[in-house]
Parts: C-alpha cells; structure tokens; sequence
C-alpha cells in the first residue's frame, strides 16, 4: 500500500505531465497543498522533497517550488529495475505491448552473450513501451530458460523481474550496461513513433543473480529526443 505522500507525488507528476502546471511556473503553497490533498505539512513536504529529486521541481527562496521542463524523462543508468517500477517511480502514464514472445535455441552469437551452450533454450521477448500513447521504448530480452522457467506472454506483459522474485523467489542483484546512440533500424521506424532525428539511444545490459550468474540479456532502443539518462555521483574524499 502506497504512503500518503507517495500518492500526492503522483497525482503532482500527472499534473506535470499533463501541462496542468507549466514549465516556469509555481506549485500551489505548502498550505495551498495540504488543504488540497487533506495532509499534514510534513507529508506535503515529503512529496515537494521526491518531485525535487525526480527532477519535476526545483525550490528558489522567494518563488516556492519552480516547474521544470519534464519533455525529457529522467532514466536512471546504474539502477536495476523494471518497467513497471519505473512507470510508478516516475508517475508516468505507460502502456506495454508484448509484440513477440518465443522459445527459441539460442544461436553462437546469443549463447556467447549469457554464457551458454549453442542451441540451449531461451526465451526471446520483445515489448514496445508507450507513454502518453507515444510509442517511445523498444525491449528486446533474451533470457536463459533454464533459469527462469515457465515464462509467459501474460507474465511479459506485466513484470517480469516480479515473477522471478515473488513467484521464482530468486534474488535479481546487479547489471552490466553500455549505452550508445546509433541510427534507427527498419524495426525502429516500424516500432517507435520516431523523431526527424533518425536516431536512438540502446542501452545494452546484462543482468545477474545475486550467485553472479547472468540470466538476461536486454537490447532497450529508446526515442532519443524524449529521454535524459541521469546518475547519481558522489566524489570520495
């Protein structure tokens, strides 16, 4: 069950994102707020402390807290998380698309990328991600079925790093990633609603257990224009 401030830090970013609070303008006061939503000042400030860390808003002395222009979406790099808790992390309005779900053997080139044997079995998944009904994320997943068994279409279109953890009860821990832009294939421009640009950023990861044994590999090709990809740094003294 989500807290109150989880709950108000939605309904702000759908306000964001549905231009009902424009770029370089003010939020409704602290007070404003907790008359809105029937909250406590701690809570409406909880919410005001996550829109800022999101990115949504920024707090100048004098003015309150500032819109800031959200037409890119912040996608965090180093994190290991799926879709689906991305969309509820972000407050996006997000749809998926299972548009090819496989058993397959896996060739020379797949096998040497999860570190398995030529012909072992594998689940091939692709998912178009929309947002705002804007075709945006292409997902093409490979997974060792050995691993994750007894996939399915109505799993995919869902969470699948829900499945492995609560029905599998298998620990997800960590990623490799590299991140390029290169120019939009045939199955880009036939999948993504793209921009003039021609391009797209992929992102190349694969994804561990907390044995270090790789199950997943992800080929995510994104929308260039629509997406910042950020991280978090903090320097060592």
């Amino acid at each position: 069950m989500k807290n109150k401030f989880q709950s108000i830090y939605q309904a702000l970013t759908q306000a964001i994102n549905s231009g009902v609070y424009a770029p370089g303008e003010t939020l409704p006061s602290e007070n404003e707020l907790t008359e809105m939503f029937q909250a406590s000042r701690e809570t409406i400030r909880k919410a005001l402390k996550m829109l800022s860390e999101h990115g949504y808003i920024q707090k100048i002395q004098g003015r309150g807290s500032v819109v800031l222009d959200v037409a890119r979406l912040d996608f965090p790099v180093s994190g290991v998380a799926s879709f689906q808790e991305l969309n509820e992390k972000l407050g996006l309005q997000a749809k998926t698309d299972v548009v090819c779900f496989t058993a397959a053997k896996a060739n020379e080139t797949m096998a040497k990328k999860l570190e398995i044997e030529t012909g072992e079995q594998v689940w091939q998944v692709e998912r178009v991600r929309l947002i705002d009904g804007e075709r945006i994320i292409l997902d093409k997943d490979t997974f060792v079925a050995s691993l994750v068994p007894s996939l399915t279409k109505d799993i995919c279109a869902g969470s699948i790093y829900a499945y492995i953890e609560r029905q599998l009860g298998l620990a997800i821990s960590f990623a490799k990633k590299e991140i390029v832009v290169e120019a939009a294939t045939e199955e880009d421009e036939a999948m993504l609603d793209l921009d003039e640009s021609g391009r797209v950023v992929v992102v190349r990861s694969y994804t561990y257990f907390d044995n270090a044994v790789l199950f997943q590999y992800t080929e995510s090709r994104h929308r260039a224009d629509r997406f910042r990809f950020v991280d978090f740094a903090r320097r060592n003294p």
